[in-house]
């Protein structure tokens, strides 16, 4: 019995090395030759991003903004005392955003810049993977180093870690957010309420998505999408110095239209002098648009095919909210993975060149 299974581990080793090794008897597949390729220029692209260019760093940084607020929040300085004259990056995080964000400010600056960009680099490859799953493709189908290295070689996610952002693990809410929200139990849906309200405490730049759940009359989601981030910044206001300075410099800066790193309709039209009349159709128009867009995916595929439902409802949300309201920025693109990797479903609206111009 034991020599029986001694021989049988033997050759199973056997096997495996002769596979991995030994000389082919067959032409590969177009999926191994594309695997082969894919994956070494998937990890080369990750590792390049992640250590090369980040150490290098660029002008515009938005981490040192977040490291001296969290600093002055550590020794109870100040912490809303931006000059919003300056087009710097600034500080526009709630009082809740800053404490979340306090961990960073006990770490030496260096230090503290890497293991951010480290965070967010790991959360957009867990996104990566999660997306996967979620479209129904496993690690070792082509789409896993296809994905990575696509998403890695965007200005999006380059942007992200080389200005040191907080994007990639934005992203990686959203899809869990998503994918909680398909999963359809109750318990899914109270996750995907927690993890959507955590980054409304940072930013609220997936709030378009809440229209999800409560078109798909996931009640649950709601509650605590809306109390996590009033909690936390109702925790955070007495810890902070001057918390009412958000409300009364930071805030208004926020609501504004700033004519500078602005890629929305109204930012766009302010920068090169048009019309208000102009400036106010064209947020009509694509307003229009995207409600007749939602109404046709409500109408035809919120029962039939929910994946499709979500993901595409959520990029025409978010590229709705960029174009209409008061601010869109460039490495926001990332939050469209989803509804960019529908190209891979039968009647995906984005398998057409225009699309993609």
């Amino acid at each position: 019995m034991y020599g029986a299974l001694v021989t049988a581990v033997d050759s199973t080793r056997r096997g495996w090395a002769q596979n991995a090794f030994g000389p082919r008897t067959a032409a590969p597949s177009t999926a191994t030759v594309l695997r082969s390729v894919l994956w070494p220029a998937a990890i080369l692209s990750v590792i390049h991003r992640t250590i090369v260019l980040s150490t290098n760093g660029n002008i515009t940084d938005d981490f040192t903004p977040v490291y001296r607020a969290v600093l002055n929040f550590r020794r109870g300085w100040d912490v809303y005392n931006e000059h919003f004259d300056y087009v710097d990056p600034h500080y526009l995080y709630p009082p809740g955003g800053t404490l979340i964000m306090a961990p960073f400010g006990y770490l030496p600056f260096t230090e503290s810049r890497y293991l951010f960009v480290a965070i967010n680099s790991a959360a957009i490859v867990l996104a990566a993977y999660l997306l996967l799953r979620m479209f129904n493709f496993t690690l070792t189908s082509v789409a896993a180093p296809a994905l990575l290295l696509a998403m890695f070689c965007t200005e999006s996610v380059t942007s992200t870690l080389v200005f040191t952002n907080i994007n990639g693990c934005v992203l990686l809410a959203e899809v869990l957010f998503l994918r909680w929200l398909l999963d359809g139990r109750p318990s899914r849906q109270w996750l995907a309420g927690v993890a959507i309200g955590l980054t409304l405490t940072l930013k609220p730049v997936l709030g378009p998505l809440l229209l999800l759940p409560l078109l798909n009359r996931q009640w649950r989601t709601l509650l605590p999408a809306i109390a996590v981030p009033l909690i936390i910044n109702a925790a955070a206001f007495p810890l902070v110095r001057q918390p009412m300075d958000f409300v009364t410099r930071t805030l208004p800066y926020i609501l504004g239209v700033r004519d500078y790193f602005n890629s929305s309709i109204e930012g766009n039209g302010v920068y090169f002098g048009l019309p208000t009349w102009l400036i106010l159709f064209l947020r009509i128009l694509f307003t229009l648009l995207a409600i007749g867009s939602l109404w046709l995916l409500y109408r035809y595929y919120r029962t039939r095919n929910p994946l499709f439902w979500f993901t595409t409802s959520s990029g025409v949300l978010l590229l709705w909210s960029w174009l209409v309201l008061s601010l869109a920025q460039g490495y926001y693109s990332m939050m469209l993975f989803p509804f960019l990797l529908t190209v891979v479903l039968p009647n995906s609206v984005i398998r057409n060149w225009p699309a993609w111009l």
